[in-house]
């Protein structure tokens, strides 16, 4: 049985066997993050995948390493380029995003790096929505322009500058939804459509929805790119990283792949296979504590504003509900009347939550912008990037939404003391 399907598949949307357009059985997405991709029979009759601690395979004869090489047969020849257990991993990861073929990496940044690398040449222009995350950004612009690569950014949500933007040398256009930290939320028809008119190429970085809440490829987007290390792994354990599009396009990814090396470890590989196993259980829960920590936040007297899509005071909402399952667990919000050491003083009074970076994890963890990742930048550099000192941004893991909530309050009483 193959278990691939490219719709929207929840659990908590239906209960029959659903059918895919050929009339076949299309399993749901909890169903799919347990089997896809795996065969049936294992290795060693385990019903878990093994673990192939191998920097190279062997072959039984001359004659069989020509085989492989003239009839492209699947299996593995050196580390660098594949490992039987990686291979599985892509193909779950591929059949969550109802795409044709994934390529894992050994983090998110790899991965985003690995494929500009492949698709952009000298002279090429690439397109990024503003909001984007500032080390893809910075990529860009201070190392792909050593190249001749030219970088344009535009601001989050403006088709108009962004169509304004496009010119025969474009051949790419970059967007996170949501982005991060201010979860502004893309249309993907009007992204894709402005692509399509001008013959370019289109990325999402859906790392903060997830295959769970958001299905780019669906809408026509030619690749997806995932920091495995968050929600996918879900674990806080391991660093990875997944770009999702079709066979054809993914070829010369795979390929610069090898070539540059930034693949997983087998352990690595391992952990997120077994992550990927309680992806929707856990996402369900992530939508739902960041709704209702949302909620509770927009109206705590010390919160200036709270950026969270599924709020109807968010300037995305309707966007949001548009093409989003669910929202996520993350929310960034604003102290009200509040300096950075005051912020600060809120970031360090909670319980629950671990001072961190990263997001997705089955932990919480609370940060302060403005000290995590802008400690360096100008003030200036900070009011273009839309970081200012009162600024909190809150992963929400899966512990009791009411025990969040009870912490967070204590926590802006504190600071208020």
């Amino acid at each position: 049985m193959s278990l691939v399907d490219t719709s929207m598949p929840t659990d908590n949307e239906k209960s029959t066997p659903r059918k895919n357009a050929a009339g076949d059985f299309a399993p749901q997405l909890s169903t799919l993050s347990v089997h896809a991709g795996e065969n049936r029979q294992k290795p060693g009759d385990s019903i878990t995948d093994p673990i192939f601690c191998a920097s190279t395979y062997t072959f039984a004869n001359t004659q069989s390493v020509i085989d492989y090489i003239e009839q492209d047969q699947a299996r593995e020849e050196y580390g660098r380029y594949g490992n039987p257990g990686e291979r599985v991993v892509e193909r779950k990861l591929a059949a969550l995003e109802g795409g044709e073929e994934a390529v894992l990496f050994s983090s998110g940044m790899a991965a985003i790096v690995g494929l500009l690398m492949s698709k952009l040449n000298s002279g090429d222009e690439v397109i990024f929505f503003d909001e984007c995350y500032h080390r893809s950004r910075e990529f860009c612009t201070k190392h792909l322009s050593r190249f001749g690569v030219v970088t344009r950014q535009v601001p989050t949500g403006d088709y108009e500058a962004m169509a304004a933007a496009i010119t025969p040398q474009t051949k790419l256009l970059v967007s996170e939804s949501p982005t991060n930290p201010h979860l502004s939320c893309i249309d993907l028809e009007r992204f894709t459509d402005l692509a399509r008119r001008n013959g370019v190429e289109t990325l999402i970085d859906a790392t903060l929805a997830t295959p769970f809440n958001l299905r780019p490829i669906a809408a026509g987007v030619d690749y997806v790119l995932h920091s495995a290390t968050k929600y996918l792994g879900g674990h806080n354990d391991l660093l990875a990283g997944v770009v999702v599009g079709s066979t054809e396009n993914m070829e010369s990814v795979r390929n610069l792949r090898g070539i540059m090396g930034a693949v997983n470890g087998p352990q690595n590989v391992y952990l997120l296979s077994r992550g990927l196993k309680t992806f929707e259980l856990r996402m369900q829960r992530h939508n739902e504590n960041g709704q209702l920590v949302a909620e509770f936040l927009e109206e705590h007297p010390r919160v200036e504003r709270v950026y969270y899509p599924g709020l109807s005071s968010h300037p995305y909402h309707e966007v949001a509900k548009q093409w989003m399952h669910g929202y996520g667990g993350l929310i960034t919000f604003l102290l009200k009347d509040a300096d950075w050491r005051e912020t600060a003083r809120v970031v360090d009074s909670v319980r629950i939550p671990r001072i961190a970076p990263s997001l997705g994890g089955v932990e919480s963890l609370i940060e302060q912008p403005l000290v995590m990742s802008y400690y360096q930048c100008t003030p200036e550099e900070r009011q273009q990037f839309g970081i200012p000192d009162n600024m909190i941004r809150l992963a929400c893991g899966i512990e009791n939404a009411d025990d969040l909530i009870a912490d967070l309050a204590q926590a802006l009483d504190c600071a208020n003391d």
